[in-house]
């Protein structure tokens, strides 16, 4: 059903302000300016907030304010955003559940701890307004606050909800652009996801880079997987992974994908970070996760639970990076004779009872002392080859 746009003064023109406002603004941008347009055109209002749920592993929502001169940003938690009595005593749960405007008069206490605080900032009214997104799955609602004696008239109200669903259209964009580079972010990485977005989506699409390799593996996986409850394992599989995840971050490296228990990982070099560089990011995020590996392990040993011990193989070349695959189902990743040897150079870390080796090419571009464990065969490779160990 069509609805038809009510004659109301006070929006009228307000569709083509927001269409002129830079294309590239952002929501965090366009909020507060939008709360200030309604402000000039003669809405009484004191505070304005923009609601939106994305689709991150970590992050529930974004959660926009603008009070006057000041506007705000906050993120809530996705573990506890859905069960923290913020939520639960809120005006968002009402309207997520009835998907129908909330309204209230603060002209006494209220049981809900955000009117309570607006009451006693010297709000007198409050209305929050469902948006049609087209993506009902997703919550998104914005309320507006006013100070103004006789608080909101029903012309007041009619007027907000037609200025909510002007914006409405402009802040589902910007949240399903969020949640695609979201998305990339989480699955792929966001180097190779940022490529994703751009649009280098073609198959055979890849270019040569060089970088710093990790190879990593979970020693002892398969008899914990045959020994363990699922849950148990999943459970060892994420807290390995997120150690090691935080250590390769931290020092600019990027995981590029899970094989099982088997990690994959890239440092770049490019403008900014050389091969030494690279080399010396890498290596460093292997001593950090080598020490949060021995944290995990004592606390596995004070419950009962065997250490996780791994093997990691750093080495150092080019590589093609980019998609492979079948036509309708694509892997953004790296091939080339590097990704063999790092992988070689991983298996033979556990036959010389190391947990970090080091390729030759990777030990030459560091300048700190290492331990020459000597040539030895890497199945595939023509020749032996020249592995380092750490002191």
């Amino acid at each position: 059903m069509t609805i038809e746009p009510p004659a109301l003064p006070r929006v009228d023109g307000l569709a083509r302000w927001v269409a002129g406002q830079p294309p590239r603004q952002t929501i965090k941008d366009l909020f507060p300016a939008f709360c200030g347009e309604l402000a000039a055109r003669g809405f009484a209002i004191w505070r304005g907030s923009l609601a939106l749920e994305v689709l991150h592993p970590e992050v529930s929502g974004w959660l926009h304010v603008w009070t006057g001169e000041t506007a705000s940003v906050r993120q809530s938690d996705r573990a506890t955003a859905a069960t923290s009595s913020a939520y639960l005593d809120s005006p968002t749960r009402i309207v997520d559940e009835t998907e129908r405007t909330f309204r209230a008069r603060l002209d006494g206490p209220s049981a809900m701890p955000l009117l309570e605080e607006l009451r006693q900032e010297g709000a007198t009214d409050y209305v929050m307004f469902p948006l049609p997104f087209l993506d009902r799955t997703r919550t998104a609602v914005m309320s507006f606050a006013t100070r103004a004696p006789d608080g909101f008239g029903e012309e007041d109200l009619q007027d907000l909800e037609w200025a909510a669903r002007i914006l409405s259209p402009y802040a589902e964009r910007q949240v399903l652009r969020r949640i695609a580079a979201d998305f990339l972010d989480t699955y792929v990485g966001p180097r190779t996801g940022s490529r994703i977005f751009e649009g280098r989506v073609s198959r055979g699409e890849v270019e040569e880079i060089e970088a710093a390799l990790w190879f990593t593996d979970l020693r002892g996986f398969t008899r914990l997987s045959e020994e363990a409850p699922i849950g148990a394992v999943i459970g060892t599989l994420n807290t390995w992974f997120g150690a090691m995840g935080e250590a390769i971050e931290a020092h600019g490296g990027e995981i590029l994908k899970f094989i099982g228990d088997a990690v994959l990982a890239i440092f770049p070099i490019g403008p900014g970070r050389g091969r030494a560089a690279a080399c010396r990011d890498a290596l460093a995020a292997a001593n950090d996760f080598c020490a949060r590996s021995d944290t995990l392990s004592r606390e596995r040993a004070a419950a009962g639970a065997p250490p996780l011990g791994f093997g990691l193989a750093l080495h150092v070349g080019h590589v093609a990076y980019g998609n492979v695959g079948a036509a309708r189902r694509l892997d953004f990743t790296v091939i080339g004779p590097a990704v063999n040897r790092a992988s070689r150079l991983q298996g033979l870390a556990k036959e010389l009872g190391r947990r970090v080796l080091l390729s030759g090419a990777f030990a030459e571009a560091l300048d700190q002392p290492l331990v020459d464990l000597g040539l030895h065969a890497l199945r595939g490779v023509p020749e032996p080859q020249r592995v380092f160990g750490l002191p």
